[in-house]
């Protein structure tokens, strides 16, 4: 038999297994793909947040790279949380040299807002690895982060693609989550626009959703979709695995990444 697209995730581990690269892998199988990852950071990480983060040596994060990407090969890649400068720059002069499209979730902070991203490498993603990325994904306080630019209604999120665009990533997905009312997601390349509105849903259990999302792009790029299909497809599957979220632990539970394969209901039933 042949092998499923493949598809690589260069992210930090997420001991509480809602984000990171557990989440990332739990959604390529979800949508078909094999998933293989390149460990950037370890975090101690529960459902109220990130109690330690010690990432590893960039000869460590290029080895766990080349080792798959020379053997088994890519078609996509997605990054994560990536700590430091320096793993910033590493990992984008590793996808500058791999012929697949990469999808770049600039992860600065976590659900409950402590940092993974040293300050000191926000100029790093800006001028190093947005330029390699074929689509960009970040959220509002993302977008400030790296821009300067703040978004407080739909009327802001041109303004703040724009300034992400400048960077030079292919495409963004400027991410309304935070904004009141329905979820909308504004998906641009500077000339065409997509609006992506989804129904905004009452459950707090959304961590991870950032990390999904943006694994699933990538599984659908590596699939062969288009970027406004692959985006399109992704928001239909976040949507429903935050609606399926569900408590973990003492704070915020993790979205339902296997909700449209019916695995939580059928263990139940057994």
């Amino acid at each position: 038999m042949s092998a499923p697209p493949r598809v690589l995730t260069v992210a930090g581990s997420d001991s509480g297994g809602g984000a990171g690269v557990q989440a990332d892998l739990k959604t390529m199988l979800a949508l078909g793909v094999h998933g293989m990852s390149v460990i950037t950071a370890v975090t101690a990480q529960n459902s109220l947040g990130v109690q330690g983060a010690w990432e590893l040596p960039v000869e460590a994060v290029r080895a766990q790279y080349r080792s798959v990407v020379d053997d088994i090969g890519v078609q996509a890649v997605k990054t994560g949380m990536l700590a430091s400068a320096e793993l910033v720059e590493t990992v984008a002069e590793l996808i500058s040299g791999t012929d697949a499209p990469a999808v770049v979730d600039p992860v600065g902070v976590s659900k409950h807002g402590d940092a993974l991203l040293a300050a000191s490498a926000l100029d790093s993603v800006r001028t190093r690895l947005l330029p390699v990325a074929t689509v960009a994904t970040p959220n509002l306080d993302e977008v400030a982060q790296l821009t300067g630019v703040r978004v407080e209604s739909e009327e802001h999120m041109r303004r703040a693609a724009a300034a992400v665009l400048g960077y030079g990533p292919r495409w963004v997905v400027i991410k309304g989550g935070h904004l009141s009312g329905e979820a909308v997601d504004l998906l641009t390349d500077g000339s065409e626009e997509h609006w992506l509105r989804a129904p905004r849903h009452d459950n707090r259990h959304t961590h991870g959703t950032g990390c999904t999302l943006a694994s699933a792009i990538a599984s659908h790029l590596a699939k062969g979709l288009s970027v406004p299909e692959a985006v399109t497809a992704a928001k239909e599957y976040v949507t429903g695995a935050i609606a399926a979220g569900f408590a973990l632990g003492g704070g915020i539970g993790p979205v339902d990444h296997g909700w449209a394969l019916g695995t939580r209901g059928q263990a139940e039933a057994g």
